[in-house]
């Protein structure tokens, strides 16, 4: 035996006698606070959910998610609770995001609520629909998160509660060979207004062999001021551990969620985010559609919000290196010639000459701005046209147009376009009606607000004004852009429900506080229309 073998053999041996760490993650994985891909490279959810169980044909909602610029998806399904999504239905969907560079969250949402609502399931009963699953799950660690549970328990207690019950769950899906980046729900509803999650997260974590689990917050109504929003983030970045929003809202029944904080922070944490939800809400709760209808083209007040807004999905997402995301750092070219025709009262044409890229433009941003003022998303577009609709008679406007490419970045603006609107007469005229949906101490909730079209052509826009009692505030709106003056409100249609034939109506809604034991209610709707 030679001296350098030798010397070889005391080493290995040595090694041996280091204790080794947990076994490393494949795909997905967690580091500290962090996701990691496979490559080590950072990946920060930025998406919104999707209500596939419910909606199963919906499926070209993945490319208009993608399209909207969300590099993730979460992905409602269920296991027995409502029509069971079988293996291929799943592996279909796990096709379609993969199709359309999306990371795939996937969650049963068969436990919501167990312990107070009827029906719901156990997170054991969820492993199980996992574990039936495995065929075409295994292999996709790279692109696909295990959601187990979604809001698995309400606010009553039960036995085992949510560190067992959570920790048994994770350790039967590691037992059954599962490898991926797992995600666990909070309980009480998914907001943990209890702490329950906070305060034993790292239980949960070294219950699992893996060491990989994200810990998933919903933020509602719990979370309607900022310092309950930065304290429960402060928690577990101070014990360094990796936690996810997969949920939340700009307005909700159980209060107003601060979804300006939730995203600043969100944003300068590095923290994941998917939004409540892109569209087919019911029971009381539509106003958290993203998109009315399916239709991506008619973006809700929350929509344009959650993507186009401050710190929303457009400005901060970041595609998956799996996906070749990252490896892009050159922006498209400026587009050019930006020019307008075709302004009427309440429209205008934009067209201009297509930015080129060297991995392609997937779409382009319109910005709009007052005379004077800041630009903001008015809409996007796939191609060089554009129609700016909803706009006021008789008003100044400039638009500026951004290209962006498959890694998320975007040119330089173009020209600047200045347009002012023609006069507007008026139309023949409109009513608007308003309901008092619900109350609770501090606000109510008016839904809906009925447009009517009361004359004998069809009208292109409508705005409607109304009066709020003294110490009354809008805390939120959906279907119209909201403007407050003192307390003179004003609401005018948005691009997609401004056109209203003869008879025909629209609604929009809003929220409201007020001061304590004040059960007042807006005064004064009138309406007036565009031709």
């Amino acid at each position: 035996m030679s001296m350098r073998i030798a010397a070889l053999l005391t080493l290995l041996a040595a090694l041996s006698l280091v204790p080794q760490p947990a076994s490393a993650a494949t795909g997905l994985r967690v580091s500290g606070t962090q996701i990691l891909e496979a490559n080590g490279s950072p990946f920060v959810m930025r998406g919104t959910n999707h209500a596939h169980t419910w909606y199963a044909s919906r499926t070209s909602s993945f490319a208009a998610i993608k399209a909207a610029g969300a590099n993730a998806v979460r992905v409602v399904l269920s296991g027995g609770r409502w029509t069971p999504n079988t293996a291929d239905d799943v592996a279909g969907v796990i096709a379609l995001c993969k199709q359309n560079r999306l990371i795939c969250v996937l969650e049963n949402h068969d436990t919501t609520g167990y312990g107070e609502q009827s029906g719901a399931y156990t997170l054991d009963q969820a492993v199980t629909y996992w574990i039936g699953l495995k065929s075409v799950l295994t292999g996709q660690e790279n692109h696909v998160v295990v959601n187990i549970g979604n809001e698995p328990f309400g606010n009553n207690a039960v036995t085992p509660g949510w560190t067992q019950a959570t920790s048994a769950a994770v350790t039967r899906l590691r037992e059954a060979g599962f490898e991926h980046l797992v995600m666990v729900d909070a309980p009480n509803w998914g907001q943990d207004w209890q702490g329950v999650m906070r305060d034993n997260a790292a239980t949960v974590l070294a219950a699992d062999p893996r060491r990989n689990v994200v810990f998933s917050v919903h933020m509602y109504g719990v979370y309607d001021t900022a310092a309950e929003i930065t304290a429960y983030l402060d928690a577990f970045r101070t014990a360094g551990l990796p936690l996810v929003i997969g949920e939340f809202g700009h307005l909700h029944s159980d209060g107003d969620p601060d979804e300006d904080t939730i995203l600043a922070q969100a944003r300068s944490r590095g923290l994941g985010y998917l939004g409540w939800s892109w569209s087919g809400n019911g029971g009381g709760v539509e106003y958290l559609d993203q998109v009315t209808s399916f239709d991506p083209a008619r973006l809700t007040p929350w929509g344009e919000r959650l993507f186009n807004g401050a710190d929303g999905v457009r400005a901060t997402a970041r595609e998956a290196t799996i996906y070749g995301g990252g490896s892009d750092t050159g922006p498209p070219t400026a587009p050019a010639n930006l020019a307008a025709s075709g302004v009427t009262a309440s429209q205008a044409a934009l067209s201009w000459t297509a930015s080129t890229d060297d991995t392609g433009v997937t779409g382009y941003d319109v910005l709009r701005a007052a005379a004077t003022g800041s630009f903001a998303v008015a809409g996007t577009s796939a191609t060089t046209r554009f129609t700016a609709t909803g706009l006021s008679p008789s008003t100044t406007y400039r638009f500026q147009v951004r290209a962006r490419d498959a890694a998320g970045n975007t040119s330089p603006v173009s020209n600047t376009v200045t347009l002012t609107t023609t006069g507007g007469s008026g139309g023949d005229g409109c009513t608007a009606t308003a309901t008092v949906q619900s109350r609770w101490g501090s606000g109510y909730v008016v839904q809906p607000v009925t447009v009517t079209n009361t004359g004998d052509s069809a009208t292109t826009g409508w705005t409607v004004t109304f009066t709020l009692p003294a110490g009354h505030t809008v805390t939120g709106s959906w279907n119209a852009a909201v403007s407050v003056s003192g307390q003179t409100v004003t609401a005018r249609n948005l691009a997609y429900n401004g056109r209203l034939a003869p008879d025909a109506a629209t609604t929009f809604g809003f929220q409201a506080g007020h001061p304590t034991g004040d059960t007042s209610a807006p005064i004064g709707y009138s309406c007036a229309t565009a031709p």
